[in-house]
C-alpha cells in the first residue's frame, strides 16, 4: 500500500507580523499547544523574511522558532535573515561589518534592532536560528528557495561549499560581490536581476533609486524588459520595452517538482505563476497586503483554489 505524502502549508513573507501570522496558522487548522503552534496532520514551510518593516519582530520568531525547532515546520533563508547575519558579522580583516551600517541599510534593518539591539542574548539566539536556515530544500515532490531555484547555482554551492548550509565561510564570501559565491547566493535569495539598458533608473518600493529589475526568470513569453519585469506595477510604466533576448531566463523544466518562492511582493489575487510555480508573497507589510499559504497535499500541477491567507 503507497504511504501518502506528507501534506505542507507553505508560509510567505512574515517581516514582522505576528498577529496576522497566528491569524493566519489558526484559519490553516493549527493550534498552540504547550506554547508551539502545530497541526494533528500537516507541517508549516515557512519561505524567510520572518524579520524587518513590521512592528512584532520578536513576537513572530517567538512562534517560528519553536515550530522549526520542535518539528512542527521547515523553513529557508530569506535575503533579510541573510542581511542580519552579515550586518552582525566583523569582516575578518577587522574593517569593519560584512554588511555595511549605512543609513540605507539601518532603514531596512531599523524594526529588527529596536527590539533586539538592548537585549543581547535574545539576539544571539534570533541569529543562531538564522545560522540553521538552509538555502533551500528539495523534498521530493516539492521544492523551497526564497526567489529562484538555480540549479547552477545550487550545484556550485555544494561543489564548493556544504550544499544549502550557509557556512560561516560562505558568509563572508557571498558577502563580497567580486567572488563567485556572492552571485549565486544572490541569485537562490534574491532572484535574477537585471541592469536596466541606457544607465535608466526607477525607484523601488521603498523610495530607493535602482538601475536594476527583480525578473520572471521562468518566463519564456517575455520578451522585453518591461514584460520581464517582476514588482510593484506602479514602475512598470518606467522599465524600457527594449528586449532582454532571454537574458532573465533561468532554466525550470514544465516537468519538475513544483517549487515555491517569497520575496517577489505579489498584489492581487493569489494564482500561480506557471503550472509548477507559485509563489506566497502578498505583501503583507504594506497597507492592503495579504500573507499567504498554499496548501500542497502532493499535487504536481498547482491550483489556485489551494492559496489561503489573511
Amino acid at each position: 500500500m503507497q504511504e501518502e505524502p506528507q501534506c505542507y502549508d507553505i508560509i510567505g513573507d512574515i517581516h514582522g507580523e505576528a498577529d496576522a501570522l497566528v491569524g493566519l496558522l489558526k484559519r490553516l487548522g493549527y493550534e498552540c499547544r504547550s506554547g508551539v503552534w502545530q497541526h494533528p496532520l500537516r507541517k508549516a514551510i515557512f519561505l524567510g523574511d520572518f524579520i524587518d518593516r513590521g512592528p512584532q519582530q520578536a513576537a513572530v520568531l517567538g512562534v517560528v522558532m519553536p515550530m522549526v525547532q520542535r518539528g512542527h515546520a521547515l523553513a529557508v533563508m530569506g535575503n533579510h535573515e541573510f542581511n542580519a547575519l552579515a550586518f552582525h558579522t566583523l569582516r575578518k580583516d577587522g574593517e569593519g561589518w560584512l554588511r555595511p551600517r549605512t543609513n540605507k541599510n539601518l532603514g531596512q534593518h531599523w524594526a529588527f534592532l529596536r527590539e533586539y539591539l538592548h537585549r543581547p542574548a535574545a539576539l544571539e539566539e534570533a541569529l543562531a536560528f538564522f545560522r540553521t536556515l538552509p538555502l533551500w530544500l528539495d523534498l521530493g515532490g516539492l521544492r523551497i528557495v526564497h526567489a529562484c531555484w538555480s540549479a547552477e547555482a545550487m550545484a556550485w554551492l555544494a561543489a564548493h561549499h556544504e550544499g544549502p548550509r550557509l557556512t560561516e565561510g560562505l558568509l563572508h564570501e557571498a558577502s563580497e560581490a567580486e567572488n563567485e559565491a556572492f552571485r549565486h547566493v544572490e541569485t537562490l535569495l534574491k532572484g535574477r536581476e537585471l541592469e536596466l539598458p541606457g544607465h535608466l533608473k526607477f525607484k523601488d518600493k521603498d523610495g530607493n533609486e535602482r538601475g536594476e529589475i527583480r525578473v520572471r526568470w521562468w518566463d519564456r513569453d517575455a520578451k522585453s524588459y518591461r514584460d520581464a519585469y517582476l514588482g510593484p506595477e506602479q514602475a512598470r510604466t518606467a522599465i524600457p520595452e527594449d528586449e532582454t533576448h532571454g537574458a532573465h531566463l533561468i532554466e525550470y523544466d514544465p516537468s519538475a517538482p513544483p517549487v515555491f518562492l517569497g520575496h517577489y511582493w505579489m498584489s492581487g489575487t493569489p494564482a500561480p505563476l506557471a503550472a509548477n510555480i507559485a509563489c506566497v508573497d502578498y505583501s503583507v507589510a504594506k497597507p492592503g497586503g495579504k500573507l499567504v499559504a498554499y496548501q500542497w497535499a502532493g499535487e504536481q500541477t498547482l491550483s489556485a483554489d489551494h492559496f489561503v491567507w489573511v
